[in-house]
């Protein structure tokens, strides 16, 4: 199939707008960029991605104003088996070139693996999926039954870090398949300077800040983030540190270990979630993002680092070392909150800031949404009819 060669009808497979989140900008970013590239690309997204009772956060629902120039499709019921017959149908005759599904947990996968068996009846809509994991954060009993639903209903593969590509080759190794780093988020606004940033966030200017960014979970490791930074000694030299993310657990333990570590002066929660408009704010006021994650296979939040120029600190799990070089952009750090203190001290003893930024802001040039839609491209092109 010479795809490449004349624009495409694309439909992404996903969470969108009104629905919130880091897979719904995704989502958006990517459609965007191949409708700027010259294809038809739209978003079938969900009309109820989770039950009510199953959603840990506030909210599933966004209160930014819905993307411009985007076509997007509310037609899922993640719980409805009579929708994804009805939905997979619907898509079948209108039988786009490529239907993108974005895979990142298994209770998504019987909706998702059957309104792609669906829609690939037709036999011309090539089905190719970016799996954010195989394997989840979180275990649940019926995780191999639906991851393997799912992957058997698709053709080919995308995933953004090298770990996801061996865990999904053990699963599909006769389906095509490429690693393709996460694009770098660029739909936040501009860099602020950072002393009017901590203004409009009500933040000291006499301090410096280390930012936890994004919703909060046993696996981010803010409980190893809280220890470290207690161990660095850091809160008696005038830095903070901000958690900025709603709590989609119990936030009880959370509390509790900032009191026992003597933390309440040096630790500033926002625990909501962000809107879009004041990303900007938090991670132009920052110093350094840090992600002391237990588990991981990629990271948004690197990638929205990246385009605020921002040094990072990132535990040796998962991709998010392939992602951050350690020494040049930031520091890649054991699970051990020894080693992630020393090199919370080092940054600020030895002055890294701004040769980390100035590093950051020539590596990010890989990290291109372009490669990511050559990478679907040409996945496709490898699928037999």
């Amino acid at each position: 199939m010479n795809a490449h060669k004349r624009p495409l009808r694309i439909v992404i497979v996903g969470p969108a707008w009104p629905l919130r989140g880091g897979l719904s900008t995704y989502d958006e970013r990517l459609c965007k960029a191949f409708n700027d590239a010259g294809h038809h690309a739209s978003i079938l997204s969900f009309k109820l991605q989770y039950p009510s009772f199953l959603f840990p956060g506030k909210t599933q629902y966004s209160s930014d104003p819905a993307p411009e120039s985007l076509e997007i499709d509310t037609a899922i019921n993640s719980v409805n088996p009579f929708n994804w017959l009805i939905v997979g149908a619907r898509y079948r005759k209108i039988s786009p070139d490529i239907m993108v599904f974005r895979y990142w947990m298994p209770f998504m996968a019987p909706s998702l693996g059957t309104i792609a068996r669906m829609a690939g009846k037709n036999k011309r809509t090539r089905l190719v999926a970016i799996a954010d994991n195989i394997y989840p954060h979180e275990k649940h009993f019926y995780d191999g039954i639906c991851t393997n639903y799912f992957v058997n209903s698709m053709h080919g593969f995308i995933t953004m870090s090298k770990s996801v590509l061996e865990d999904l080759k053990k699963l599909a190794s006769a389906k095509p398949s490429r690693y393709v780093p996460h694009p770098m988020y660029d739909n936040f606004g501009e860099v602020i300077d950072k002393n009017t940033a901590k203004r409009m966030l009500g933040l000291d200017e006499e301090y410096s800040y280390l930012l936890f960014f994004g919703f909060i979970r046993a696996y981010k490791g803010l409980d190893l983030l809280l220890k470290s930074f207690a161990a660095s000694g850091l809160k008696d030299r005038k830095v903070k540190l901000v958690i900025a993310g709603e709590y989609y657990e119990d936030s009880g333990p959370y509390k509790q270990l900032i009191a026992d570590l003597h933390l309440k002066d040096a630790v500033i929660e926002r625990n909501d979630f962000i809107p879009n408009p004041d990303v900007a704010k938090y991670f132009s006021a920052c110093d350094m993002v840090v992600q002391t994650y237990h588990s991981a296979t990629q990271s948004g939040v690197t990638q929205i680092a990246y385009h605020f120029n921002k040094p990072m600190l990132v535990t040796d799990v998962g991709g998010l070392a392939e992602t951050v070089p350690h020494g040049e952009v930031g520091y890649v750090t054991p699970k051990d909150e020894a080693a992630i203190a020393e090199a919370l001290k080092d940054f600020y003893a030895n002055r890294k800031e701004d040769i980390f930024s100035r590093n950051a802001n020539e590596f990010k040039k890989k990290f291109s949404w372009d490669n990511i839609m050559q990478g679907i491209i040409e996945t496709s092109s490898r699928i037999e009819n």
